[in-house]
């Protein structure tokens, strides 16, 4: 017998004694287990349910639409902000114009590596670009994605501990089981035409790339914002803006990032 997963999400207008009971309780009743329930807001919670009859799951769904003290706002098979949602007890923030922007602060670095890490289990080429300010946690988070989805990583350009510019690669890194690492400013602004040319062949690998400041290489080079899969942005707190200004083809605050 095949169990299918639903996430459901509700609103609650009232939160008056016994209402998780009286849901938990019709749940039981169906026959629907309930895998994980957290609260992803004030007053929202999320819970992920499973059950081997649609049928059941579509009379709960009826049910909760007759009850006044909450509203129904998500009810669907569960994608994968949702099961992070119901894990961190929060919504990852997304950009209302660029769907495929998403927003974090460097209180929410858990929720952010282990976001990334779902993102390099893909066996394909996948493109991500990160921005954030210096010493905001973009590399480390980036490192730390890559151990949880037990994936290599290779630095091909980045200034963590010292300014890495590569311009070959080992044999073993030339796996689509990699994770490379790119550095849009060492590479576009600091680099040799060798190093260039191994990014481009790094670009062609059916693998999970990252670029961290993806705006400057794509000011630079022939690649273009709709080539990312996905784009990061990591700040220290919600009002800090990102910015450029101090980018040159000299020394930079960017040089420690």
């Amino acid at each position: 017998m095949d169990l299918k997963e639903w996430y459901l999400e509700y609103h609650i207008h009232k939160n008056r004694p016994g209402l998780l009971g009286d849901i938990s309780s019709l749940l039981g009743m169906l026959s629907i287990n309930i895998v994980t329930i957290n609260g992803v807001d004030d007053m929202r919670r999320g819970m992920l349910i499973r059950s081997a009859s649609d049928n059941q799951v579509l009379r709960f769904q009826a049910i909760l639409e007759t009850i006044d003290d909450i509203t129904v706002t998500k009810f669907r098979e569960p994608r994968l902000r949702d099961r992070l949602a119901i894990r961190h007890g929060r919504y990852i923030e997304r950009d209302a114009d660029d769907r495929k922007t998403f927003r974090f602060i460097r209180t929410e670095l858990g929720l952010l590596v282990d976001f990334m890490a779902e993102l390099f289990k893909r066996d394909e080429h996948y493109l991500v670009g990160i921005r954030g300010m210096p010493r905001v946690g973009k590399t480390e988070s980036v490192v730390a994605a890559s151990v949880c989805a037990n994936k290599r990583w290779s630095f091909i350009s980045s200034t963590l501990l010292r300014q890495t510019v590569r311009s070959q690669l080992a044999d073993d890194e030339l796996s689509e089981d990699h994770i490379f690492i790119i550095d849009g400013i060492v590479s576009t602004m600091r680099a040799t035409e060798k190093h260039r040319m191994l990014v481009r062949e790094i670009m062609r690998i059916p693998a999970v790339k990252v670029v961290e400041h993806p705006d400057i290489f794509v000011r630079e080079t022939e690649y273009e914002l709709e080539d990312f899969d996905c784009i990061i942005e990591l700040r220290n707190d919600e009002g800090e803006e990102i910015t450029y200004e101090v980018v040159e083809s000299g020394f930079s605050s960017f040089d420690i990032s």
